[in-house]
């Protein structure tokens, strides 16, 4: 985590491709531009506006750079975060698109609307950004400075709002120095949020209804008027399936999962954590354990790999060691306990 005050810069004015998000001369000569895309592709963190609010952003393919983010807003969960990409050509590389999902993309994007679809197998966004569901959610920004960074770092930038959890979404620099100035390395002012309120959220998947998850920068009637019908609503709409991930529906393997297992049975896999193993480890028959070091940040980490790797037919019950609430221990002992139930 940062502890001195994070680089401020105010960006030039400054054109990008439309079609493809590709920064222009004077951008990507700028200097505090080269260094915002040294910061995301070594793993950092930097604050950038877009038209809803500052998101917090940070190389979506890398574990250790999203575990960062938790780290700086002090989350205490994990939840999906969206992806956001230069272009819907760069989407579709993530996400598997469906009819209306392409009638939404060309309507609504670049623009405040986040499309959640199925995660391509060969997608390089980490478990740990989508949650570990076998979806994603994209977006493409009406933000020059966000698409130009995406499309000039190769990657996309997982971005919540750039504030401490559970406080309110930042729409300037001011707030964003305010709750995390000493917890990142950059933050880029470009004055105030046009939006001011977070993207819409729709779910665009083959055998389910187009169904908004998260109301938001779009109205539910613009978007049903593209698409031709209502939309569904997750969790009021019996038609509707649960939100995934949006703290209704996550991740959970289809074999048990046991918390703070102090002793393993015969058949089970152990999650350890830290140099100390439960009583007849060696009874499991696979010990994955997410840091011997006992390190909540590399424990968050290697979470969703670990629980992935361990959902086979030959295990009876995943047992997981107890872990701590201190650091990321809360968040990462959350989604176990919804793997669990």
């Amino acid at each position: 985590m940062m502890t001195r005050p994070a680089t401020h810069w105010q960006p030039p004015h400054f054109d990008i491709n439309p079609q493809n998000g590709a920064p222009g001369a004077e951008l990507a000569s700028d200097p505090c531009f080269v260094s915002a895309k040294k910061i995301l592709l070594a793993g950092g963190l930097v604050a950038i506006p877009t038209e809803t609010v500052y998101g917090l952003a940070a190389d979506a393919t890398n574990a250790e750079a999203v575990a960062g983010i938790y780290q700086a807003k002090n989350r205490p969960s994990f939840n999906p975060l969206i992806s956001h990409l230069p272009s819907l050509e760069a989407a579709c590389q993530h996400g598997l698109f469906n009819e209306d999902g392409l009638k939404l993309a060309a309507a609504f994007w670049p623009g405040p609307m986040t499309l959640v679809v199925r995660k391509r197998a060969e997608s390089p966004i980490a478990d740990l950004t989508s949650a570990g569901l076998d979806t994603v959610a994209l977006r493409v920004p009406d933000s020059a400075l966000m698409r130009a960074l995406a499309h000039a770092t190769g990657k996309p930038l997982a971005a919540p709002s750039a504030n401490r959890s559970g406080r309110v979404s930042p729409t300037s620099a001011a707030h964003v120095a305010e709750e995390l100035g000493d917890r990142i390395d950059m933050i880029a002012d470009l004055g105030s949020c046009r939006v001011g309120v977070e993207s819409s959220v729709i779910l665009c998947v083959d055998g389910a209804p187009a169904t908004l998850l998260r109301p938001g920068g779009i109205s539910a009637q613009q978007l049903e008027a593209v698409l031709g019908r209502p939309l569904a609503r997750a969790g009021t709409d019996d038609q509707a399936p649960s939100s995934p991930g949006m703290m209704t529906s996550h991740y959970a393997p289809s074999v048990a999962v046991r918390l703070n297992a102090t002793e393993i049975k015969p058949g089970e896999a152990l999650i350890a954590f830290g140099p100390h193993l439960p009583r007849h480890a060696e009874r499991a028959v696979e010990i994955v354990n997410l840091s011997p070091k006992g390190d909540s940040f590399e424990a968050a980490q290697k979470l969703f790999a670990a629980l992935r790797a361990l959902d086979r037919p030959d295990i009876s019950c995943i047992a997981v060691a107890p872990i701590g609430d201190e650091g990321l221990g809360e968040a990462i002992n959350d989604r176990l306990k919804r793997a669990a139930a």
